[in-house]
């Protein structure tokens, strides 16, 4: 893999030191219902517990720390589904610097209400992330904003690379780590970190059957368009960029293998993590947990299971757990849109 497109283990320690009072450590809890579903040891990350409600908080805020006082003070802009853009406002906030998220009608509102209540500047616009996108290019171009991208960018990949520091560290014989994947950040940092530490340890990314762009580009050996679908995952939407330049070639090198779930494997998820384990956790946060109660990954010794963040409608979550969710109802939640060429 070649230095340029590498993000090594030096980087990740860097942004720790950074993060070290922006994104305090997220517990790693024993899970006694998977562990007996595995018969390993089962641990949760529990990155729900940051500020924001997912994980993204450690990219967004060590890039926005990495930027100098000039970048910052000409305002921050992204495209986002909703947990990059929220975490984007908060460390924006912390930073005493404005913040813009653009978005697609295609984000559930309670994200977007989300990060407007951290004082970002929403734009809402058209039914694809490659709409936001380009309102975000456009926005650079007349403003002279700087722009954190949601995955594709090495600092933010740093940032998501100290879960894996606090994964490897934690757990000395670590077999398996699973976790989500959507443009491949936070998979790309994770195994990056796990991988220096432990080498014998595989590391397992998950996502959703409906539009998962990361693993159709890595079948096609290049970043490849998608069609984005409704789907109880909407964090994993979107693509990852036709000129991505880090987190592809990351996720091509480290990943051990990718997995794809239904919507109804998702959904049991979503509910075993709340009625087994007592968490709350978006699609997107139940992959790992679905891929295992599925059998779609067996474990050969401890496992730890990232769950990305909590971000999900209450109202959704409520009909998961009582059992009356279909997924009909995900699927005719909005059309499915254009093809994307990025974001998260």
């Amino acid at each position: 893999m070649p230095n340029s497109q590498s993000v090594g283990l030096s980087e990740i320690q860097a942004a720790r030191q950074r993060l070290a009072q922006l994104a305090l450590p997220t517990p790693l809890l024993p899970s006694a219902a998977l562990s007996a579903v595995c018969g390993q040891p089962v641990l949760l990350k529990c990155e729900a517990r940051l500020a924001t409600g997912s994980f993204k908080l450690r990219g967004a805020s060590n890039a926005v720390a990495v930027l100098g006082d000039a970048a910052r003070q000409r305002g921050l802009v992204t495209a986002s589904t909703g947990n990059h853009g929220r975490a984007l406002a908060h460390a924006a906030r912390i930073a005493g610097a404005r913040a813009v998220v653009c978005m697609s009608h295609l984000v559930p509102a309670n994200k977007v209400a989300a990060v407007r209540a951290l004082g970002a500047e929403i734009h809402l616009v058209g039914q694809s992330q490659d709409d936001a996108q380009a309102a975000v290019e456009r926005l650079v171009e007349d403003q002279g904003l700087s722009e954190i991208p949601p995955f594709d960018h090495r600092d933010v990949i740093a940032g998501q690379g100290t879960i894996g520091l606090e994964i490897a560290e934690a757990m000395p014989d670590l077999e398996l780590v699973l976790v989500p994947l959507s443009g491949g950040g936070l998979a790309a940092g994770v195994a990056a970190a796990v991988k220096a530490l432990r080498p014998r340890a595989r590391v397992v990314a998950v996502s959703m059957a409906r539009g998962a762009a990361m693993h159709a580009s890595l079948a096609a050996g290049k970043p490849v368009a998608v069609a984005e679908l409704p789907t109880l995952a909407d964090s994993l939407g979107g693509g990852i960029g036709l000129t991505n330049r880090y987190s592809f070639a990351l996720c091509r090198a480290l990943l051990d293998d990718v997995i794809l779930l239904s919507e109804e494997e998702i959904a049991a998820g979503i509910r075993h993590a709340f009625t087994a384990d007592g968490e709350t956790v978006e699609g997107a946060g139940a992959v790992g947990i679905a891929a295992l109660l599925a059998g779609k990954v067996t474990a050969r010794g401890p496992v730890a299971v990232l769950l990305s963040g909590d971000n999900i409608d209450p109202a959704v979550h409520r009909s998961i757990v009582a059992g009356s969710w279909t997924a009909t109802a995900t699927a005719t939640a909005t059309a499915p849109c254009r093809r994307q060429a990025a974001l998260h």
